[in-house]
């Protein structure tokens, strides 16, 4: 069954949180995606993918505690009527208003009241289905807030305790959603890593490490802190995000790309084994490189993608991430290079004509071989 409009999909950056200088940023607005949504729909529409990931910047639509505006939102939902857009919507990407955090008492309250806020939203205002990400990346925002200091509440050595309260934070959610929209689609996201050892390296700590990637997946599912309540039933959709930083040393060397010397674990056995472990559909929510190199990254990841369909697994998107440039969340005036489009100083959208081309080309690769494959297993079913 298809889920997305589009096997190749965009992600828009929405992060809104409060950087190491105390500073909020919204790069949604320093994007200006809130204001040329309709030039970024077209383009995207011009290249054949027309499903994306947005998020609702909760730091801006909840005005002052318990009180919402979705205006903003609803400029975006109308785009995406008329391009024909689907849209899959953040409801926390990176950030939360002023005064509160994961741990706060306050946090899981107001956390439920936005998501009954904006599935109410969105039933009245949209005739597509909701498809949501709750929280984005808990593993990461985890770690990023609670162990180096990234964004609130600035901690250290307070990973776990971040994490635990985001997934309470978010089977409550969860909840919420499925009274207020039944037929909402519920999507996790976080990180795929594969982190190396050695043979001097202990190996219960090498694996320990890499199991607590999927930590917040595990306990949504109920498999792990069964007091929380999670079910298995709130895993409808599974995205994994993919940079060429998500593979690293124990000791925390990181793994060149372009490979050298061959250490990498190729992105289809991660995809093979996330799936294997869930048994849902999934997709790559994010992934993309910078500068000269994006035209061989995405022709190396859909490759591996499909590799990773010939193999069994329920793959179902590839999300280019980000679409449109975006600035350094601790130095709003540095740009990655890393976009479809790149940026200049007033926002106007350039576009990246080689990656573009290597778009096209893989679009085109993955609709081959994904017509190939179709054609082998009706070919076999026919045969039983």
């Amino acid at each position: 069954m298809k889920i997305f409009n589009s096997f190749f999909i965009g992600g828009f950056e929405c992060a809104d949180h409060i950087n190491r200088s105390g500073d909020r940023i919204n790069l949604l607005k320093e994007t200006q995606h809130d204001v040329r949504i309709r030039e970024d729909y077209e383009a995207l529409e011009k290249i054949g993918i027309t499903t994306v990931r947005e998020g609702i910047c909760w730091s801006a639509v909840e005005t002052s505690p318990g009180i919402f505006d979705f205006s903003e939102v609803y400029n975006r939902m109308l785009a995406a009527e008329e391009f024909g857009i689907q849209q899959i919507w953040d409801l926390i990407h990176f950030g939360y208003p002023d005064g509160i955090y994961p741990t706060h008492p306050n946090f899981c309250d107001r956390f439920v009241a936005l998501c009954n806020a904006f599935a109410l939203f969105y039933d009245a205002n949209s005739e597509q289905e909701l498809y949501v990400v709750p929280i984005n990346e808990i593993s990461f925002l985890s770690w990023h807030s609670g162990d180096v200091r990234g964004t609130v509440p600035f901690a250290v050595n307070s990973g776990w305790d971040i994490k635990y309260h985001l997934c309470k934070a978010a089977i409550l959610g969860i909840k919420t959603l499925k009274e207020a929209d039944p037929d909402c689609v519920i999507i996790l996201v976080e990180p795929l890593i594969k982190i190396h050892g050695s043979e001097d390296d202990d190996a219960d700590h090498l694996y320990n490490s890499n199991e607590h990637q999927f930590q917040a997946m595990d306990i949504i599912a109920g498999r792990m802190c069964p007091e929380l309540g999670g079910n298995e039933d709130y895993l409808d959709i599974l995205g994994f995000n993919y940079y060429w930083n998500c593979q690293w040393q124990l000791n925390g060397a990181t793994l060149d790309w372009p490979e050298i010397y061959k250490q990498r674990t190729p992105l289809a056995d991660l995809l093979q084994m996330a799936y294997e472990r869930y048994q849902k559909p999934i997709f790559l929510s994010e992934t993309g490189h910078f500068g000269s190199g994006r035209v061989q990254w995405i022709e190396e990841i859909t490759a591996e993608c499909v590799i990773a369909k010939k193999r069994g697994v329920d793959l179902n998107g590839i999300c280019i991430y980000p679409v449109t440039d975006r600035p350094d969340w601790d130095d709003v005036s540095r740009y990655y290079d890393c976009g479809i489009w790149d940026l200049d100083k007033s926002g106007n959208r350039i576009p990246e004509p080689n990656y573009i081309k290597a778009i096209e080309k893989a679009q085109i690769n993955f609709k081959n071989n994904n017509s190939i494959l179709d054609f082998v297993i009706n070919f076999f079913k026919i045969a039983d």
